[in-house]
């Protein structure tokens, strides 16, 4: 990865994306605690979780061996994912309190597809790149056109499994930021510039919410020397959908 040596640089990509796991546990307690007076303050401090890894995904595609790979990782943690979701929310332990749709998973693949299309775009392969950019708009639009209120539930849950710029987690907003730190993957300044942009967009269209925290996400980013790190390619692949479910199991089986 790119190294950028300044005296201020503390965070790699490893211990980046460890700060980012803590960040996202408090997120998730108050997501699965949260009728249970958890501290609004929790799901604050996970609002920087998705531009950091958006962030270190924008690195990781660049500096990957195998990009198709990269996607078809992502895309089959994503149809896993969504698939215990349903299972484990509709079918064996159904929570009334929690809806579980937690799935970055799919965040990261339909990002992923984007950078694909820009690379194509940038090579003058145009038409494949136009093709690659409109690919996952088809289900959504398919979405829109179908679901209504007498869809049969079988088709709505297939929907939830397929990744589509109108259901991923965190929405396209967030899909669009993760394109643009790849665009600007060379121009940290200009990266942390979209990221302060989009966060006074959303203050502005919801002055009392606290998704506009992301801007935080900032301080880690300017604090990033570019170096891979361990790496622990493999760590966000289990810890991210285990401790999900684990929490889920016993938010439910334990619920006041």
């Amino acid at each position: 990865m790119q190294e950028i040596q300044t005296k201020n640089s503390i965070f790699n990509g490893t211990n980046l994306k460890l700060f980012a796991v803590v960040l996202m546990i408090f997120d998730h307690i108050f997501q699965m605690w949260n009728t249970a007076d958890v501290p609004q303050f929790f799901n604050m401090l996970g609002r920087p979780v998705f531009p950091i890894f958006l962030f270190l995904m924008a690195e990781s595609f660049f500096y990957t061996r195998s990009k198709k790979k990269l996607m078809t990782r992502l895309l089959i943690a994503s149809l896993l994912m969504g698939a215990g979701n349903i299972l484990l929310n509709v079918y064996l332990l159904r929570n009334p309190d929690i809806t579980l749709i937690n799935n970055a998973f799919s965040t990261f693949f339909m990002t992923t597809v984007y950078m694909y299309a820009w690379d194509l775009l940038k090579a003058k392969k145009i038409l494949k790149g136009i093709v690659i950019t409109l690919l996952p708009i088809l289900p959504a639009l398919l979405q829109v056109l179908i679901l209504n209120e007498n869809t049969p539930t079988w088709l709505i849950q297939l929907f939830l499994l397929v990744p589509n710029i109108l259901m991923v987690e965190g929405g396209f907003m967030v899909v669009i930021l993760g394109l643009l730190f790849y665009i600007f993957r060379e121009k940290r300044w200009i990266q942390i510039l979209c990221l302060v942009l989009l966060s006074m967009g959303l203050f502005l269209l919801e002055t009392r919410g606290i998704q506009w925290m992301m801007v935080f996400a900032a301080i880690p980013m300017a604090l990033y020397d570019g170096k891979k790190g361990k790496g622990m390619k493999n760590f966000f692949y289990i810890f991210y959908p285990a401790h999900i479910y684990i929490f889920y199991i016993l938010a439910t089986l334990f619920a006041k």
